[in-house]
């Protein structure tokens, strides 16, 4: 029988280096603007496939059908999905727009079973929704007005929307090159001029000043740690469905709260993080068990 152990593994791993990565990048953002980082980390990301390249490379794999679903995933994400996060926290705060973000495992699991055929287990449903529960929680921060226009929810569900579409593309690209590295060099390949594009759209409106040495340290440490996050979700979807992947890598959010708890001093424990616990645990138990 199949066994989805060393998958679910990668995927925590990843959950783990996604949140490093989030910490980081927070410090990044003390010296730079969120259009610098953000090249900076998919520049990063992008050298750090393509100097692996040569000993992974296939003159076969840039003529493969693949190319099409990984060169739009590249338009996509990271860029699209995370400038469509920004906006929605800074319309709607960070609460409602990190709870609309929870959908993505959900919206993750439908393009699974819909799209690319997988079994949607008892099992795995119920931890999809633990997970989902958990993320939630930690989003959430008690009542707040709604002083916002109901249309501008289409920004973090866009953005959710946006992440997992591009898993499910990453999984369907597999299919055909069964090379994790190669789908995420793709991917950032098409990314990096777009960010690069669209920082120079920003440097014009409003000037930078040159990033101080902490600064690009953190921008080189967070785009490491993404990159390596990404190697290791799309080898856990090389060798798992995308139903056990997706939810168990949107644990990022536990990660970060765990970090900022026992790492970052940043955080205390209080009822949420108990709650996350409780829910987290369990539920990748569940998907395990599918």
């Amino acid at each position: 029988m199949h066994s989805d152990t060393p998958a679910i593994v990668l995927a925590l791993l990843a959950a783990l280096l996604f949140s490093l990565g989030n910490q980081t990048s927070r410090r990044a953002l003390n010296y730079a603007a969120p259009s610098q980082v953000t090249l900076y980390q998919i520049g990063v990301s992008v050298t750090i496939y393509w100097m692996a390249a040569p000993f992974y490379m296939k003159a076969a794999y840039w003529l493969s059908p693949a190319i099409a679903f990984l060169a739009a995933a590249g338009l996509i994400r990271p860029l699209v999905s995370a400038n469509l996060g920004t906006i929605g926290t800074r319309i709607l705060g960070p609460t409602i727009s990190s709870t609309m973000s929870a959908c993505g495992p959900l919206l993750s699991v439908t393009l699974a079973v819909v799209f690319l055929s997988e079994t949607l287990h008892w099992q795995t449903a119920v931890g999809t929704a633990g997970i989902v529960t958990s993320i939630v929680v930690l989003s959430w921060r008690g009542r707040s007005k709604p002083d916002w226009p109901v249309w501008a929810l289409i920004f973090p569900i866009g953005a959710a929307l946006i992440r997992a579409t591009s898993h499910a593309l990453a999984k369907l690209g597999l299919e055909y090159v069964p090379s994790p590295i190669f789908i995420a060099l793709v991917a950032y390949s098409v990314s990096f001029p777009l960010a690069w594009l669209y920082n120079r759209s920003r440097e014009r409106q409003q000037p930078t000043v040159p990033i101080a040495q902490p600064g690009l340290i953190w921008m080189i440490v967070s785009g490491s740690l993404y990159g390596i996050a990404v190697l290791m979700l799309n080898t856990a979807l090389l060798w798992s469905d995308l139903v056990v992947v997706s939810p168990i890598v949107a644990c990022t959010p536990f990660f970060t709260m765990v970090l900022g708890i026992w790492v970052f001093r940043e955080t205390q424990v209080d009822k949420r993080a108990v709650i996350a616990v409780a829910l987290v645990v369990p539920s990748v138990i569940l998907i395990g068990l599918r």
